[in-house]
């Protein structure tokens, strides 16, 4: 089972540009965010919801994991080649986990799944136009990640440590 990000082990990977981009762009201390569509149960609208975060412990090549970890992310369970450019980021446990329950962040408007424009404003902003959170080849960043953390810290989320 592909399990990616797996929040048991607090592990995400990554490879290709993606994965190039996180290793790049992020450090320990910095932070990913996780959000996916959901299904609303009683409209049945899809809603795009934060599902989780993780504060970057660290940013390591699956290659370079040793088999006696192999389990902790599906970027480990199969067999990479040497030159394989496959990430594994690890999250600090005190701080990252999987909510206990979902924070809507963005619905359809204007053609595509976008984060609500009260959102965008309260966060500073994302380096995608208009919210745009659809999967794509560019992972959508913040353009003032303290501004989304501080607004997430007031969110209170229950963090776990399960899948």
């Amino acid at each position: 089972m592909h399990l990616d990000p797996d929040f048991a082990y607090l592990t995400y990977g990554d490879q290709g540009k993606k994965g190039t981009q996180i290793s790049s762009n992020l450090d320990a201390g910095d932070f990913l965010a996780f959000y996916a569509g959901l299904k609303d149960i009683s409209s049945k609208r899809l809603v795009y919801g934060l599902i989780g975060i993780f504060v970057v412990q660290e940013i390591v090549a699956a290659v370079s994991i040793p088999q006696s970890r192999w389990h902790e992310n599906a970027h480990t369970r199969r067999i990479l080649p040497p030159a394989a450019d496959d990430i594994v980021v690890r999250g600090r446990p005190e701080v990252s986990g999987r909510f206990q329950q979902c924070i809507a962040i963005g619905d359809y408007r204007k053609g595509a799944y976008r984060v609500f424009p009260n959102l965008l404003k309260t966060w500073g902003g994302l380096n995608v136009k208009n919210g745009y959170l659809q999967r794509s080849a560019q992972l959508p960043g913040f353009v003032n990640g303290v501004k989304f953390y501080k607004w997430l810290c007031k969110q209170a989320p229950i963090l776990l440590k399960s899948n």
